[in-house]
């Protein structure tokens, strides 16, 4: 990808933006597996090692947000020794987003890296003040935006299409409550999705806006609501959340949150539902249909063999399903509606091929009329005209002049019971 020209609205608007992290934590200790090789200096890469450094929010056992991160980790670091390079993985669990995260980076530095991954979207601050002081090593910020219109040559943001993911989960919610109309166990107007939300951030809203978007491609009927917790990993307001909802009459259920109790609540409650960043029907057989996520051992893999080739990097990434950037996690075909795994198929080539836009702007309207026009965010989060516009060719485009989320348009459908956050 390109590097594409950005919106005036990135450092004006950052705190508007979604990060894709869960919440917060202490500072926790490192992990430093052992490598051969040399260290890199450019050139060959057969039998060198690259030292990374990875900040995380949280650790390994939250089967969320982090446990993704170490996914990708684990993947790409077989991936790259098949290639001989050595990964040298250097760990700090469990950092808030504070001046532990400073620390954090300086550590890893001072330790020799050649490359810090940072994981939370409020990190991404404190590692800018670090980065100047050490021009030899590159500095990755992921789910930000600030590092890509910097002047600094060695900060990087990234980012994937997680909205083409949402909206197939929405494609087999809405087949489920189809199905469930086809049957009469629902009517028509009893389609209700449950959305347990994070925060009313351009992230969660884009996520949630490309799942309702899905599910009423196969479900005309559906309508959503959605409820904000005001944080990225509470179990318990995330489970009091789903429970709310489905007393509301919501009979499906998915979110923007890192743990899985509304699987959980929704299973109790005689509910269905899809999840994020981890495969949920483990804990949740009898309800949890399906869930997608970003494998970040892609960009993974790019970024540290470049760095390994002492080649430049893109300053800002963002792909989807074009690169396996964003997957699927298995699909319940013990409780899926019929044929689910086929239109999956098919929904998912007409993503990676382009013909079929999530945003497209015949699918939904704003307060019944259709969306024309939409310029870029500014400080409030509004869509001002001074800026780049984002819809064109009959769509609004995600993530096209900035891999960070920027849709926040509330479209006709969705109901929020909340705003606070």
């Amino acid at each position: 990808m390109k590097k594409r020209k950005l919106l005036a609205l990135l450092l004006a608007g950052s705190m508007m933006l979604g990060l894709a992290a869960c919440g917060g934590g202490t500072q926790g200790g490192s992990e430093s597996p052992s490598g051969g090789g040399e260290t890199v200096s450019g050139g060959e890469t057969e039998g060198k090692t690259v030292k990374v450094g990875l900040i995380c929010i949280g650790d390994e056992n939250d089967q969320g947000y982090t446990y993704n991160f170490i996914r990708g980790k684990e993947a790409v670091t077989e991936a790259l020794a098949e290639k001989g390079i050595t990964i040298d993985w250097q760990i700090k669990w469990n950092i808030g987003e504070d001046s532990s995260c400073e620390d954090a980076n300086i550590e890893l530095a001072e330790a020799g890296c050649d490359l810090i991954i940072n994981n939370s979207y409020g990190f991404e601050p404190f590692m800018l003040k670090v980065a100047p002081d050490y021009p030899e090593i590159e500095f990755i910020a992921c789910t930000n935006q600030a590092s890509a219109v910097d002047d600094l040559p060695n900060t990087h943001n990234a980012f994937a299409n997680i909205y083409e993911g949402r909206y197939l989960a929405g494609v087999v919610a809405g087949m489920k409550l189809q199905e469930m109309i086809d049957n009469g166990e629902i009517t028509a107007d009893q389609a209700v999705i449950g959305y347990v939300g994070a925060y009313s951030f351009a992230e969660v809203i884009s996520g949630f806006t490309a799942y309702y978007l899905g599910a009423k491609s196969v479900c005309p009927s559906v309508t959503m609501k959605v409820q904000f917790v005001g944080s990225w990993s509470d179990a318990t307001e995330e489970g009091n959340a789903a429970q709310a909802l489905c007393d509301a009459g919501c009979v499906m259920i998915s979110q923007h949150s890192d743990n899985t109790t509304p699987a959980t609540a929704a299973q109790n409650a005689g509910a269905f539902h899809t999840g994020y960043n981890n495969d949920m029907i483990s804990v949740a057989p009898e309800a949890s249909l399906i869930g997608t996520r970003i494998d970040w051992s892609v960009y993974f893999e790019y970024a540290i063999e470049a760095v390994a080739n002492g080649e430049e990097f893109e300053q800002d990434w963002c792909h989807g399903m074009d690169e396996g950037a964003v997957v699927m996690t298995p699909l319940n075909e013990e409780i899926a509606a019929a044929g689910t795994a086929e239109k999956l198929a098919e929904v998912e080539e007409a993503i990676r091929s382009g013909e079929l836009q999530v945003f497209d702007t015949t699918t939904f309207t704003v307060e019944g009329q259709p969306l024309t026009t939409c310029m870029a965010l500014d400080t409030d989060g509004d869509f001002v005209a001074d800026s780049e516009e984002a819809v064109f060719d009959g769509a609004f485009h995600e993530s096209y002049f900035q891999s960070a989320p920027y849709f926040t348009v509330q479209i006709d459908g969705i109901e929020w019971l909340n705003s606070a956050y």
